[in-house]
Parts: structure tokens; C-alpha cells; sequence
């Protein structure tokens, strides 16, 4: 008996893995769509508006740095299929003033239309022993790489949900699957995005809006030859152990897939609670806009 709910286990899980693919969401059409990518001045979200771009979308560039914004500009400009494409940029730090990012989002949509994507690539990485950070450096990472993903897509959300269409990219890290040694404090704020990202799905999935997490491995970008200047000997030995991809490769895979995400035992068989608790938010959803419907014409 024991044998046999185990192989019903296993065949379950295996159903459950080779259906997922078939309930994800449709790639969003790039074609003339809006693309916001934070970060964009260099590396992976350079290198992502470069792969959107290529396939006819306007982009909207969003980093610190004014020079390198325009130095990317260029680059991605030469990549166009069309003269009606336009590559925006606008200098600001989105991890300080969630007001102020509100309002570039307002003007790179007054200027190229909604935004149909956003790609927060906004992020650093900063190793050392738990006991060697400063407090301070904990406090930062998770300000840079948690909300300063948080801030654009709340700035995007609601008219996402209003035209009911919308696609937001968290570019997170193999650090924000699995904790390593040296990364306290980046695969913490790493990890929080993960959250974020699965407990925002489920409120903006009725509204057709779909939230992807790309987790990259280590990647050839300024911002990884600045992280290995601070690696432990063990933190490097551990990166020793696995390849380094270009930031072009990681770029494509992050724009064609649907979801990325790992399907562990665990993670595949919490899909059978998210889709149950998907059709109790639906069900909410449904009377909360019947309930409305009912006040207005009363």
C-alpha cells in the first residue's frame, strides 16, 4: 500500500510538471509595445533592451548614470527595424523616492504610451562573512535590489490592471534561490524578490497581467567583476565551480520564456495550492465587481 501511494505521489508530480508549461501565460507581442527597463545602462538590462528592441518595442532606459544611459542609447539604436522606434532615457535612482519614480514612469508614458513591460534589472551584489558586512550594507542591498524593484512596478501596476494587460520582469539571482556562503545580505534581498513576485501573481493574474522571475547565473556584467572584488576565498571557489554566461545569452532566455522559474518537487507540487487559491481570488474578484455593479445601479 505504502508503495503504491508513492508511485501515485510521483505520477502526480510528474503530471503536474508536464502541465505547467501548458497554463502559462502567452509571451507578450513586442511589436510596438512599451518596455520600461531599470538598470538598462549596462549588462543583463542593457543587453535585454538591446533583444526587445531587436523585435520592435520602444523602450524606456532608467539608471543613475546620465553618460552610460546615453552611451546605451547608441548602442541600441543600431539595432532598430523601423524609424518610428525611439529609445527614452531618464536618469533617476529607483531605490530612494518612490514618488519620484512614480512621476519619470508618468512621462516615459506620456511620451511612449503605457507601459505594456517592465523589466527591473535594477540591482547590485555585495559578498563578505555575515560577521564582516557593515549593518549598513544590508540596509542597502535590500533598498537597491528589493525596492527598487518594488517602487516601478508599483508605479506601473495600476494602469496594467486597468487596460488589463502587462508583463513585469523581476531579474533576480541563483543567490535568490539558494543561500551561499559570502551572500547574507545579497541572497536575502535576492530572496525577498521571490515573494514579492509569487504573492503579486496571484492578485494581478485575474487582470491578465503576469508577473516572470529570471533567476541568472553568474554573468559576465561591470556589475560581476565589481562583486568579485570583495568575494570570500570560499566565495570564489564555490563560483569557480560553475560556468560564466554572457550577459546577450541571459538576455534572450529572460525575453523569450513565459515564467522562469525552478520546478522543484516542493515548487511543482504547490502548484495544485496556487491554482486552488487562484480560483478563490478569482471568486472574490467576480462578486467584488458584482457587488459594485449593483451599488451603481441602485
Amino acid at each position: 500500500m505504502l508503495l503504491l501511494a508513492a508511485a501515485f505521489l510521483v505520477a502526480f508530480v510528474l503530471l503536474l510538471y508536464m502541465v505547467s508549461p501548458l497554463i502559462s501565460p502567452k509571451p507578450l507581442a513586442l511589436p510596438g509595445a512599451h518596455v520600461v527597463v531599470t538598470g538598462g545602462s549596462s549588462g543583463i538590462g542593457k543587453c535585454i533592451a538591446i533583444e526587445c528592441y531587436k523585435q520592435g518595442a520602444f523602450i524606456t532606459l532608467v539608471a543613475r548614470n546620465e553618460d552610460k544611459l546615453l552611451q546605451a542609447k547608441k548602442e541600441i539604436e543600431m539595432h532598430s527595424i523601423n524609424d518610428k522606434q525611439v529609445v527614452l532615457c531618464i536618469s533617476v535612482d529607483v531605490s530612494q523616492d518612490y514618488n519620484q519614480v512614480e512621476n519619470v514612469i508618468k512621462q516615459a508614458q506620456e511620451k511612449l504610451g503605457p507601459v505594456d513591460m517592465l523589466v527591473n534589472c535594477a540591482g547590485m551584489a555585495v559578498s563578505g562573512k555575515f560577521e564582516d558586512l557593515e549593518v549598513s550594507t544590508f540596509e542597502r542591498l535590500m533598498s537597491i535590489n528589493y525596492l527598487g524593484s518594488v517602487y516601478p512596478s508599483r508605479a506601473v501596476i495600476t494602469t496594467m490592471k486597468e487596460r488589463r494587460v502587462g508583463r513585469i520582469v523581476f531579474v533576480s539571482s541563483q543567490a535568490g534561490q539558494l543561500g551561499l556562503f559570502g551572500f547574507t545580505a545579497y541572497s536575502a534581498s535576492k530572496f525577498a524578490i521571490r515573494g514579492l513576485a509569487e504573492a503579486l501573481q496571484m492578485e494581478v493574474k485575474p487582470y491578465n497581467v503576469y508577473i516572470t522571475v529570471a533567476y541568472p547565473p553568474d554573468t559576465d556584467t561591470p556589475g560581476f567583476a565589481e562583486e568579485n572584488r570583495t568575494k570570500p576565498l570560499e566565495t570564489r571557489l564555490i563560483s569557480e565551480t560553475t560556468s560564466v554566461c554572457k550577459p546577450e545569452q541571459v538576455a534572450k532566455q529572460i525575453v523569450k520564456d513565459a515564467i522562469v522559474v525552478t520546478m522543484g518537487l516542493f515548487r511543482t507540487i504547490a502548484l495544485f495550492y496556487l491554482g486552488s487559491f487562484d480560483s478563490i481570488v478569482r471568486r472574490c474578484m467576480m462578486q467584488r465587481e458584482k457587488s459594485e455593479n449593483a451599488d451603481k445601479t441602485a
